[in-house]
């Protein structure tokens, strides 16, 4: 994997743990020499990834919509910063410009980011692994809610294997770098989209 997208929150929480964590991510991906495609902000856990990625010599992709350069403080230091003017382009962008996905923790729009790549693959729009990092428990809810969709019959039994989990980096990329594309629903690609 040359390159991952990273989907994480903007905010800061209070626990110092979480920016911890991203930073420790971002600087895992540079010393592996994986580069970063990401939300293109400074603030929270995504300036975090960022920051520490860069810091470690690591390539940083940032794609960006235009509404929000300035609410999310567009992170001018990147490698590359992709100015999009559509939310639905900048996912389009991480899609095609990474190998696979990695969420961290996040609010609503890292669950969208995260569904949607899931959605993707599922229809074929893409055949990458979609990575969960689970460290400190946060997505226990959502893995079980996966596993409820999935007994229930909302998520195929050859679908079940496409969200990858888990509790480290180290573990979470090697089970990535393992991932076998699955029989899609349909077959489409992304420029269907």
């Amino acid at each position: 994997m040359r390159r991952l997208a990273i989907y994480c929150g903007s905010a800061t929480p209070a626990d110092p743990a979480y920016i911890a964590e991203a930073r420790a991510v971002g600087r895992g991906l540079a010393e592996r020499g994986i580069g970063v495609v990401y939300g293109g902000g400074r603030l929270g856990l995504m300036g975090a990834v960022a920051d520490a990625a860069l810091e470690a010599g690591g390539e940083v992709i940032g794609a960006i919509p235009r509404a929000l350069v300035d609410m999310e403080v567009a992170h001018r230091g990147l490698t590359e910063l992709h100015v999009v003017e559509t939310m639905h382009q900048r996912k389009q962008l991480f899609t095609d410009l990474c190998d696979g996905f990695v969420t961290l923790p996040g609010g609503t729009g890292t669950m969208d980011e995260l569904w949607e790549a899931l959605s993707w693959a599922q229809l074929g729009y893409h055949a990458k692994p979609v990575g969960l990092l689970n460290s400190g428990g946060f997505y226990d809810g959502l893995v079980s809610f996966w596993t409820t969709m999935s007994e229930v019959g909302f998520v195929r039994p050859q679908h079940v294997e496409l969200l990858i989990v888990g509790n480290s980096l180290d573990a979470l990329l090697e089970r990535m770098t393992a991932f076998v594309p699955v029989q899609t629903i349909v077959a489409t690609k992304a420029s269907d989209l």
